[in-house]
């Protein structure tokens, strides 16, 4: 096949390094930018700069957030008691989405992988058990609401290892998630069922 152009093809390599992105996406994505106007492009690039530099994580939970805290650790509503721990940012999105969780977050930021070389020192499991270790701001229960795999049972034993001498109430959410699959991509109706029949550890 020959190339027509060298730049939409860095493009094109470009956008199909994105999660779930295969080639044809990737192409017809980059279509999609070529024929659209200069100021489009423009604003699509600024976004995404702007993404990259007001973005951080938060303090208290490491979730994303444009500020030192993030909006759930600081809203007053939130059962500062109950933490429930997931893997990535977006699943604080899909289990907010259902309105049933009342407590706060922290994201781990992966789960542990000895294959993948992800090992407890590399994802957020110090600042977890930093948390509850301060006695200014007791947790009375953590929801283990991570992904039903290998990797993610992996991450669950070893939690629960570290946090049970704690005296924390240690859940799970329960078995409404299939396993093999993550929760960005369960519906609100699942996630919302397996939060209120989550089970102790």
């Amino acid at each position: 096949m020959i190339n027509t152009s060298d730049s939409l093809e860095i493009l094109v390599q470009e956008f199909s390094k994105l999660p779930s992105i295969g080639r044809k996406t990737a192409l017809r994505i980059s279509m999609y930018l070529l024929k659209a106007s200069n100021e489009e492009v423009e604003y699509f690039s600024k976004a995404l700069i702007n993404a990259k530099e007001k973005i951080k994580f938060c303090v208290i939970c490491c979730n994303i957030t444009e500020d030192d805290v993030c909006k759930i650790c600081l809203s007053e509503k939130r059962l500062k008691k109950q933490i429930c721990v997931v893997e990535e940012p977006q699943d604080v999105i899909a289990i907010e989405k259902t309105n049933e969780f009342k407590g706060v977050y922290h994201v781990l930021h992966g789960r542990i992988s000895p294959l993948d070389g992800i090992g407890p020192n590399e994802i957020r499991i110090s600042e977890l058990i930093d948390r509850l270790k301060d006695d200014e701001k007791p947790v009375e229960e953590i929801i283990l609401a991570l992904n039903p795999d290998v990797e993610g049972e992996t991450t669950i034993l070893y939690l629960n290892k570290l946090i049970k001498p704690l005296g924390i109430r240690i859940t799970r959410i329960a078995r409404g998630i299939p396993i093999g699959s993550e929760l960005e991509f369960a519906d609100q109706v699942t996630l919302a069922k397996a939060l209120e029949g989550r089970v102790s550890v």
